[in-house]
């Protein structure tokens, strides 16, 4: 069966194991980034792929899959995170649920949301956590949802021809600076949202 949707669990935050095994479900191949692996263990799940430097892995966690997915990347100059996309990409594996990347050492949370930024016209991805998910995304994107949800946007790049359709404050063809936190908090008002913009770059942040 051809895999396209992968599930990548970070050393992060410690996640509950109902969450992850619901994630787990929807995804064709689990792989861990590194330490990830103890965390998917933990969980009850056994990843079948795991990536990294491999500095942070336990060596229970090194027995659980053959040695071919037992992934060794030696480059100090990209993080386990980047490691285990670019190897997610060379599979042609087309979109991925990024769990376990917040929490913990603050530098390691901002890192690891700039670090996905470069792979977004190549792969869709989200970040995924416990009531909600967080998408960066440089073109336009509907959004399923639940009425009376939180949503808000976070410019990373200097954004023009914004648009929000489907929430409680509206935009038109607006212009957002990178860090505004003038879309800060909008709501959902039925059942989908779409977010258009023309140029830029941004996070979305929604409530499940």
């Amino acid at each position: 069966m051809k895999k396209t949707h992968a599930l990548l669990i970070g050393n992060g935050q410690t996640l509950p194991a109902v969450f992850l095994k619901e994630l787990a479900a929807k995804a064709d191949l689990i792989v861990a980034a590194d330490g990830g692996a103890d965390r998917a263990l933990q969980a009850g799940l056994t990843p079948q792929i795991i990536i990294g430097d491999l500095d942070s892995i336990s060596a229970q966690a090194k027995k659980c899959v053959s040695s071919e997915n037992l992934v060794f990347v030696q480059n100090q100059n990209n993080t386990d995170l980047e490691k285990s996309l670019d190897w997610i990409l060379s599979h042609k594996i087309t979109s991925c649920t990024l769990a376990g990347f917040m929490g913990g050492r603050w530098d390691f949370t901002f890192g690891n949301l700039l670090s996905v930024l470069p792979y977004i016209q190549r792969i869709n991805l989200f970040f995924a956590g416990p009531g909600w998910e967080l998408y960066p995304i440089q073109k336009s994107k509907r959004f399923g949802c639940m009425k009376g949800k939180r949503v808000s946007l976070i410019p990373v790049r200097n954004c023009m021809g914004v648009c929000l359709k489907g929430l409680k404050y509206p935009l038109q063809n607006a212009s957002l600076k990178a860090g505004t936190g003038r879309t800060i908090s909008n709501e959902t008002t039925g059942k989908s949202f779409c977010v258009e913009l023309k140029k830029g770059c941004l996070f979305v942040y929604k409530e499940n």
